[in-house]
């Protein structure tokens, strides 16, 4: 994909088709289709970038594309993360920022492009396979990586007297037991 102006945009919006199964992911990845896409993103969002897209931008995204998780990485290693949005979903937009070209990439197989057997999405880091990982990052309710966000609510298990951090954690506990 090569945009000549918006590309982080252009970046989530063809990301987004990819993770959802959009009939219009291939058109968006061959530019076709796609502007008005992405005015209308920047638009709603109220995202101006004249100046370009930084952080700030980013969060200002994730805010928009509350349903996904957006990780930007400046480099192929694992730990080179520009941006983490702090989002509790499994659907995840994993993006490469270029800081020569200036220029936002989608990551659409993030073992393959860091060449990694396996990738925790926890901790980033790279292992044989998720057996063998020792994350540190694993919720301490239901076990699963990464950690489940906290929601206003505790949810009980009768089976367990044990109260959970979301519905999303609940539902983890229940699929173990």
């Amino acid at each position: 994909m090569k945009a000549e102006g918006n590309c982080l945009p252009h970046a989530l919006i063809i990301a987004v088709a990819k993770v959802d199964n959009n009939p219009n992911y291939k058109a968006y990845r061959q530019g076709r289709k796609i502007r008005p896409v992405v005015q209308n993103l920047c638009k709603t969002a109220g995202i101006d970038l004249s100046n370009g897209a930084g952080i700030p931008e980013l969060a200002r995204f994730q805010e928009h594309f509350w349903e996904y998780k957006l990780v930007v990485y400046h480099g192929l290693n694992c730990e080179d993360r520009l941006f983490k949005g702090q989002v509790d979903t499994s659907k995840r937009i994993n993006l490469l920022h270029d800081d020569v070209e200036r220029h936002y990439h989608v990551i659409t197989n993030l073992t393959g492009v860091m060449a990694r057997g396996y990738m925790c999405k926890a901790c980033n880091k790279p292992c044989i396979s998720d057996v063998t990982n020792a994350c540190d990052q694993t919720c301490s309710d239901c076990m699963v990586r990464p950690p489940c966000a906290f929601s206003h609510v505790r949810y009980p298990c009768a089976e367990c007297n044990r109260h959970f951090r979301s519905r999303t954690c609940f539902a983890n506990h229940k699929q173990c037991i």
